[in-house]
């Protein structure tokens, strides 16, 4: 995929802002581009006061107020400035961004957004290009999608020179990233949730059908030994690995057929698709295969973007999303107007957000259109 000029911006500030100053030409070869496009950008930077240029170098603004500088304001000052990096602005991020946006203007903030596309390598030089349009904190959900990628592409979050919070994402345990604020869903929380709706209803342990893409992916599936381990039950047959159907027709097909297998067999009765497209993709498929849901199997979704909408509504896990974009945005918000965190201010936060769990038609038993659980609830671990 071409890059774009607004990316090739974002990566030139990240190479100024981490070496302080850079000589024009060096910055051509880092960038792999030629020394007109970096004369050009670096032109264009400049002009905004995103960059200082004398003669031939160019250098990270460094006087009082520069963008990147904390100053944060209070109340009847100036507005504040959010920065927020998130991997999509669809899907599941859509709303963590909704929930974001409506506390800072809440709370007279700006938020600005970067998008990276799932390319975690290129988180850095998204912030440093929030930074450069004058944000004072930043609130960060990397584009992590691999379970190396917190230790491979974290540490330049703990580097960032303003307040930082994470959301939706944790780092390797006891690493450096534990000692930033973070709010997170409680993925694991969720999981117990829905196993623990379907053997209530009667069913043993359900089967769980999952993306491996992803840290909500990763986290439903190590959720999932949680909850068998908490509640004492034994998986009824290794997790199915999902992929999404139109990247993957014949990985998604083997998903199915794995899962017609177990119900087939007698082996499950049960499961939980971990996403809703997966879910809905799944029992429209296994009802031409002759599988009904409920009758048959029930199934419970997990992320409750669009569970509702299928054929035979789909009883769904639903993480606190804009909850989490809330807590987030105001937990930065206090940092930046308040105590700074750290030894000797304020204590760091670990938000965990419960989610709910909404009872639909898929699942066959009493209380369709119930919730379980409440959004709302939290455990803060200090």
């Amino acid at each position: 995929m071409r890059e774009s000029a607004a990316e090739r911006h974002d990566r030139l500030l990240e190479l100024v802002r981490r070496r302080g100053s850079a000589r024009v030409s060096d910055l051509a070869g880092q960038l792999g581009v030629s020394p007109v496009t970096v004369r050009r950008d670096v032109e264009a930077l400049a002009v905004r006061g995103l960059l200082d240029r004398v003669h031939g170098k160019v250098s990270w603004p460094h006087q009082e107020g520069a963008p990147g500088t904390p100053a944060p304001g209070g109340p009847g000052g100036r507005e504040l400035v959010l920065g927020m990096i998130a991997p999509n602005a669809t899907y599941y991020f859509a709303e963590v961004i909704r929930g974001a946006h409506e506390a800072a203007a809440a709370a007279g903030a700006r938020l600005i957004l970067r998008i990276s596309d799932y390319r975690p390598q290129e988180d850095a030089a998204r912030a440093a290009g929030l930074l450069a349009a004058g944000a004072e904190g930043l609130l960060v959900a990397p584009g992590w999608k691999e379970p190396h990628d917190p230790a491979e592409h974290g540490r330049w979050i703990t580097e960032l020179p303003v307040p930082t919070v994470l959301l939706e994402r944790r780092g390797v345990p006891g690493g450096p990233l534990d000692d930033l604020d973070r709010v997170c869903s409680d993925h694991g929380h969720g999981v117990l949730l829905a196993v623990r709706h379907l053997t209530g209803l009667g069913h043993r342990a359900p089967l769980l059908v999952a993306r491996a893409d992803s840290p909500t992916a990763m986290a439903v599936r190590a959720g999932y030994r949680q909850a068998l381990e908490a509640l004492g039950l034994a998986a009824p047959c290794p997790v199915i690995d999902s992929v999404p159907a139109e990247a993957d027709p014949a990985g998604f097909e083997a998903a199915v057929r794995a899962l017609l297998a177990a119900v087939r067999a007698g082996e499950a009765t049960a499961a939980l698709v971990h996403n809703d497209v997966d879910a809905i993709r799944i029992a429209q498929r296994l009802g031409e295969l002759g599988v009904r849901v409920p009758q048959d199997l029930a199934l419970v979704a997990y992320d409750d973007e669009v569970a509702a909408l299928a054929d035979i509504p789909l009883t769904a896990v639903a993480p606190p999303k804009h909850e989490v974009g809330r807590y987030a945005a105001q937990l930065l918000i206090e940092r930046l107007r308040g105590a700074p965190a750290g030894p000797d201010g304020q204590p760091r936060r670990h938000v965990d957000l419960l989610p709910r769990l909404r009872v639909r038609s898929s699942c066959g038993g009493p209380g369709a259109g119930a919730a379980v659980g409440t959004a709302s609830s939290e455990r803060q671990v200090v």
